[in-house]
């Protein structure tokens, strides 16, 4: 008899950790425009919360340990799920001075089909804000 091996399973994400070369500007950017709350959780480390998750900042060249294989600024690709619908995310962005990238546009995420929009932040990464019909 072969035993098969069973994966890890996850089912949800407590924090992802970009990269980004000026924490407090990006910090203001994520809490402004994306109505995260900034939280410290230990001395140095800075986290931006949103949901049941965060997205931890490390600074260019002092990221912590362990960490990325090449950490870098601007190499983002973020989708998250938004609370509004595309045509009023999109009103708030550019009420608040930020340029939108794309969008609205048609696309399949992890719940099924949405309208995405997308923008940078401070260091480039790639922002997807996922509009979802029930919203």
């Amino acid at each position: 008899m072969v035993e098969r091996s069973l994966p890890v399973e996850v089912d949800g994400l407590d924090h992802l950790v970009i990269t980004v070369t000026d924490p407090t500007e990006t910090e203001r950017f994520y809490t402004r425009v994306l109505g995260m709350r900034r939280g410290v959780f230990g001395p140095g480390r800075v986290g931006l919360a949103f949901g049941q998750s965060r997205i931890n900042l490390h600074r260019v060249g002092e990221e912590r340990h362990p960490h990325a294989r090449e950490p870098v600024a601007g190499s983002a690709d973020i989708c998250l799920v938004g609370t509004l619908g595309a045509v009023e995310t999109i009103e708030r962005l550019r009420a608040l001075g930020v340029e939108v990238e794309e969008g609205p546009v048609a696309r399949f995420g992890a719940r099924g089909a949405m309208v995405s929009v997308y923008l940078r932040d401070p260091d480039d990464n790639l922002i997807e804000i996922a509009c979802y019909p029930d919203r």
